[in-house]
């Protein structure tokens, strides 16, 4: 941590004096002490964050708890600022506020890394920036690729902020080279091979010949160069048959790795138009990539996933369908809203508070929030549940419930739908039940079949419209073109009004799409629509949705290694004839 003395600070923001005293850490208010007339000066602090070499998952706990606070985030690369307006649950605005426009609780961002010209800036360029972002008093996190202190621009601007009188403080990074090469499989040390050097091929001129006797090299910046580092390597005396590896967008889904070996790689590197950000592996640890790669053999690595889902439940499908590999899109195709006559919901809820039902049954997490929201808007909470039995239609709605505190008494044993909810609730009884009547809040486009089953039970339902599902607005044309023509490797429908949106307001998928389905009812109504229904998970959840897509996945991608034919996405290939699966 750096010393700083701030009595030291002239009114430029340059330091005057000798730094005596001790920094405990970034402050973000006023200094303390006795004032003399004039308001005191902010503490100027920027915090160096290293964000890893691309996955968001790998920032670490005090990188995420540091951004939700930061009022200046100044990015190095573009993938950054939508990096974190994602964690911060932020609009992907299309203009940048200045620090005078900022909204409340909302960084502003300031690019780090390119100039005006789009040309990367200098070090020197950099480190001013910074310095400049510093002088602000407000609280500034500087974002780094990697680590912030191996092959990165963060010891030059970190000493700019010492000499300009501005603290620092580093959360460092997992560095890309070490976390590209474990993503592609390679362990870069083994029992057997202990020793691993870490070279920059991107700066200065390079003496291989110090580098001819270990066993691994680690070789950063070296995509362009590397046919002439392969070439001089040999010419220092290592073998040219000695394996190599090259990997692009290390961790991420759109990850490229090239097997070759030194005499080779500078063609195959070529041929197969590799890129910067890679990382280079010169070893015999290479080999292992063939039995630990973990990352790119996963079921949907790198398939382009359409998920046609309300905004706000498309977060968890998409998570799971990330972990497997895939490139989730989400595609708003409804949308709630209120009920046009909140009149009814009302007086229902009016009954509740008044003890006119025995039940009350929520079929969806959408219909727990909208009468969670009018009890808050009549000053009510949970308690006024007391007495009232609830039903859930399923595991996802009772845990929306559980948020809100409550249990349901009941939940389906066996399919968790209308269906398997009226097999489970017991009919009414004069004797038992002081109350034949249920409340059942639902979307104005709900089906009637728990309202028939439970009048066949013997109770009276009030059917009551808690909210809306409409019509989204059409997906931008490019979205729409990849619909129709293919681009999309999978489409995953979670219930029969996301297929009918879907298909309204941007046509049918492909043929060659698969489409997988939650549930028999979802299945019907594609297959009306003229899709054929690839995957149908066992039950119906979006955590199910997305297991039976991935071995749906898995399934292909063993065929088509045992046919001894390339693993292709679906979007890649035109199979001829597609094969059903349902999760077991």
């Amino acid at each position: 941590m750096t010393k700083i003395d701030h009595k030291t600070i002239n009114e430029s923001g340059d330091q005057t004096g000798p730094q005596t005293g001790p920094q405990t850490g970034p402050q973000t208010g006023s200094q303390t002490g006795p004032q003399t007339g004039k308001a005191a000066r902010p503490t100027r602090w920027v915090t160096f964050v290293g964000t890893g070499p691309g996955d968001p998952d790998l920032l670490t706990v005090r990188a995420v708890e540091l951004l939700r606070s930061a009022e200046i985030v100044v990015t190095e690369v573009p993938e950054h600022e939508p990096m974190v307006r994602s964690l911060l649950g932020l609009s992907c605005a299309a203009e940048v506020p200045t620090a005078e426009e900022a909204v409340p609780g909302a960084p502003v961002f300031v690019d780090g890394g390119f100039g005006e010209d789009g040309q990367p800036l200098t070090h020197a360029a950099r480190s001013k920036l910074v310095v400049r972002q510093g002088r602000s008093g407000r609280r500034v996190v500087r974002l780094l690729s990697g680590d912030p202190f191996l092959y990165a621009s963060g010891p030059e601007e970190a000493q700019a902020c010492v000499k300009a009188g501005i603290g620092f403080d580093l959360v460092p990074g997992v560095s890309s080279a070490t976390a590209v090469p474990a993503y592609a499989g390679i362990p870069l040390t083994t029992k057997t091979h202990r020793e691993v050097a870490v070279v920059s091929c991107g700066d200065a001129k390079v003496d291989w010949s110090a580098y001819a006797a270990y066993p691994t090299l680690v070789l950063m910046s070296a995509c362009g160069p590397i046919a002439q580092v392969a070439r001089q390597l040999v010419e220092a005396g290592r073998d040219e048959d000695t394996p190599v590896a090259m990997t692009r967008s290390g961790s991420e889904t759109t990850q490229q790795t090239v097997v070759s070996t030194l005499g080779r790689i500078g063609a195959d590197a070529k041929a197969a138009r590799m890129t910067e950000p890679a990382v280079t592996v010169v070893g015999p640890v290479v080999d292992l990539r063939q039995s630990l790669s973990w990352f790119e053999t996963k079921p949907l690595f790198g398939w382009r996933v359409l998920v046609p889902r309300t905004k706000e439940q498309a977060g968890s499908l998409s998570a799971r369908l990330r972990s497997f590999g895939s490139v989730p899109e989400e595609v708003p195709t409804i949308s709630v809203e209120p009920p046009r006559n909140p009149q009814q919901m009302d007086k229902a809820v009016r009954g509740l508070v008044e003890g006119r039902y025995e039940w009350i049954a929520f079929t969806s997490g959408n219909a727990v929030k909208a009468v969670r929201e009018k009890f808050e808007e009549y000053g009510l909470d949970a308690r006024a549940f007391s007495g009232l039995k609830i039903a859930a239609v399923g595991d996802k709605t009772s845990a929306c419930l559980a948020d809100w505190g409550l249990n349901a008494d009941l939940v389906p044993s066996g399919e968790q739908s209308a269906r398997g909810l009226l097999e489970d609730w017991p009919p009414f009884d004069g004797l038992l039940d002081p109350i034949n009547r249920v409340f059942l809040p639902r979307a104005d486009i709900a089906t009637e079949t728990l309202v028939a089953g439970l009048v066949e039970l013997g109770w009276e339902v009030d059917d009551v419209t808690a909210y809306r599902t409409v019509r989204a607005a059409p997906p931008p044309a490019p979205v729409r073109e990849a619909i129709k023509s293919g681009k999309f490797d999978a489409v995953v429908f979670t219930s029969s009004s996301t297929v009918r949106n879907l298909v309204g307001i941007a046509g049918k998928p492909h043929a060659s799409t698969v489409i997988a389905v939650i549930g028999p009812a979802t299945a019907k109504t594609a297959e009306e629509h003229g899709l054929r229904v690839d995957v149908m998970a066992a039950h119906p959840s979006v955590e199910e949705l997305a297991d039976a897509l991935a071995d749906f996945g898995a399934v292909r991608r063993a065929s088509l290694l045992e046919a001894g034919q390339p693993v292709t996405k679906p979007s890649e290939r035109r199979p001829s004839g597609r094969r059903k699966v349902r999760s077991q």
